[in-house]
């Protein structure tokens, strides 16, 4: 009951001093607003961050020579690795995979672009659709055959006119190879160097046989287990290649989930070091919020020398200031929200991203105001409380 009768005394004394009301909770609505505003964007980068990397293929770990490789990774970058490799625990499969540069015609149109190794399981492992035709199969594994898979940006600039199914290929160089297009891959971003869009792929068979007789492996793609944890994945198979080549430098080991919680975790260090220079701003604002209560204790001096001529005890004085320094920041708390969210979201539409935002930011936030009309109002709150009723009502 008394705190309703609190609430109600507070509505009144915001009523009867608009403005002062307004400018008070000002520095409050910018401080909620700025650290939920701070936080939800934060959180839409990390997420957009995680999104653009997943789409390269979070559960794809390669591994390639380092600098300093030596004669031990030449003799250990052999196709027939990928079998031990895979008895890695965490890892489904593993491929072996090079790519090199060459001219290649079709009719009129030249392009210089990549040419890939491919088998059959880079769908799964890259997601990778189809626009036209086919992907490559274990039979053109199996046959060797001069098949080629293209990717979106290079079908249209070979083929201008949209009839690159079927169409051949003419790889230029030293042993010319003519390749028949089997498929046209849909567009998708590129992953740890592999770009996709202006990339023909072959069978792996095909091309040690008949384009580049390679003598060691340029990369591995190994594909992880999506129920473990596939950077912890990426770890053992740092440990197994530093336990063959004795060395630690001598291959790289690369994952997009890596690079996805290194960069999330850039994210969220800066979103949190913004957090707190916006949330000073907060402790302006309860400032302001003590000086305006202050003011009022000044104002009702009076009044509160009547309510305690009239039995209202020091708890009770105390109690109606409190709860009014609090209506003031909770209220100032709640138009920060939906301001802080407003921006946000108009700031991640601007960018492209996703929108996402952590109901605990906004709890902690509303939490956070509430506690600094509590911490601000206290000592105005006490002042009141202290007056004494003879002094009060003789004041002027």
């Amino acid at each position: 009951m008394m705190l309703l009768e609190n609430m109600r005394s507070a509505a009144q004394s915001f009523g009867g001093n608009k403005l002062r009301t307004l400018l008070s909770i000002t520095g409050i609505v910018i401080g909620v607003a700025s650290v939920v505003a701070i936080t939800a964007l934060g959180q839409s980068a990390s997420a957009n961050i995680k999104n653009r990397i997943a789409q390269a293929g979070l559960q794809t770990i390669f591994v390639t020579a380092g600098r300093h490789s030596g004669a031990e990774v030449e003799r250990l970058f052999k196709d027939d690795l990928t079998g031990e490799l895979r008895e890695i625990d965490g890892i489904r499969d593993a491929l072996a995979y090079d790519q090199r540069s060459f001219q290649m015609r079709a009719g009129q149109n030249d392009a210089s672009d990549s040419v890939a190794t491919a088998s059959p399981a880079f769908t799964d492992i890259f997601s990778l659709s189809m626009t036209e035709g086919r992907f490559i199969s274990a039979a053109d594994m199996s046959d060797r055959s001069p098949v080629a898979v293209l990717g979106s940006e290079l079908a249209t600039s070979l083929f201008p006119d949209g009839d690159a199914l079927g169409s051949t290929i003419r790889l230029l160089g030293e042993a010319p190879q003519i390749l028949r297009v089997v498929g046209i891959l849909t567009q998708r971003s590129s992953s740890m160097g592999v770009s996709f869009d202006s990339t023909l792929f072959v069978p792996r068979t095909t091309y040690l046989a008949r384009i580049a007789r390679s003598t060691r492996v340029g990369s591995f793609v190994l594909y992880a287990d999506a129920s473990r944890d596939v950077v912890e994945t990426a770890k053992r198979v740092e440990t197994f290649f530093t336990a063959r080549t004795g060395s630690s430098t001598a291959v790289r080991v690369m994952s997009p989930s890596t690079i996805a919680d290194t960069m999330s975790g850039v994210t969220e260090t800066l979103s949190a070091f913004l957090t707190g220079i916006a949330a000073v701003s907060l402790l302006v604002g309860g400032i302001g919020i003590m000086n305006i209560m202050l003011v009022s204790v000044t104002e009702r001096t009076k009044e509160i020398g009547v309510r305690k001529a009239l039995g209202a005890t020091p708890a009770a004085i105390r109690s109606q200031f409190l709860v009014e320094a609090v209506a003031l920041t909770a209220t100032g708390g709640a138009l920060g929200v939906g301001l802080g969210l407003g921006v946000s979201r108009i700031v991640t539409l601007a960018l492209g991203w996703g929108f996402a935002v952590s109901l605990g930011a906004i709890t902690l936030a509303l939490g956070v105001a509430a506690a600094t009309g509590v911490f601000f109002g206290l000592y105005p709150a006490s002042r009141a409380a202290r007056l004494d009723p003879v002094i009060a009502l003789a004041y002027e």
